[in-house]
């Protein structure tokens, strides 16, 4: 069973994080939120998410991906949080999939492991890079790193993460299952 991890702080996107969450546990993939300050973190619209353990508990070993959602001040939070920075590298040189939505990428780039393609939410890319941004995709893959624009690409986003783990099969099933079109 593929594994990821899935840190939050507050602030955090709701519905980028929980989709991520639903998607992927609907495709037996085991979820694992990670909390940075409290185990019960209050998302960007006041919505509260009992994490299941701390980031400090978090082995990059145990997983075979880490996703990050976005929200502020949550992804301003992930990029300067040494843990995550930590294991954003370990991820990368273990060649192992990362992922990114909305404001999110902006935590990537701190870690210097963001590839030249990418998304995030518009006007981040001013705070990030220019070079290999794509305005209009919602979803963009390029090798082990896959970002998303924000909460309305959430559902291509969480499928694509079911697409690299479990193969076209399992994401078929799932996006049938969820009358994704």
């Amino acid at each position: 069973m593929p594994k990821v991890v899935l840190p939050i702080s507050n602030g955090f996107e709701e519905i980028e994080a929980i989709t991520v969450i639903d998607v992927c546990r609907r495709a037996n993939i085991e979820v694992t939120i990670a909390a940075l300050e409290n185990i019960q973190t209050t998302g960007a619209s006041n919505i509260k998410i009992e994490a299941n353990c701390m980031i400090e508990d978090i082995n990059s070993i145990d997983y075979d991906m880490i996703v990050l959602p976005g929200g502020l001040p949550n992804a301003f939070t992930l990029a300067e949080n040494k843990k995550v920075q930590s294991l954003l590298k370990e991820f990368k040189n273990q060649n192992k999939d990362i992922g990114a939505i909305c404001a999110a990428p902006y935590a990537l780039h701190k870690a210097e492991v963001l590839n030249k393609n990418y998304t995030c939410y518009p006007s981040f890319e001013e705070k990030i890079k220019e070079d290999g941004y794509h305005l209009e995709d919602a979803v963009v893959i390029d090798g082990k790193v896959i970002t998303s624009r924000g909460p309305g690409t959430a559902m291509s986003f969480a499928l694509e993460i079911v697409n690299i783990l479990c193969g076209n099969e399992v994401y078929e099933n799932v996006k049938k299952g969820l009358l994704f079109k």
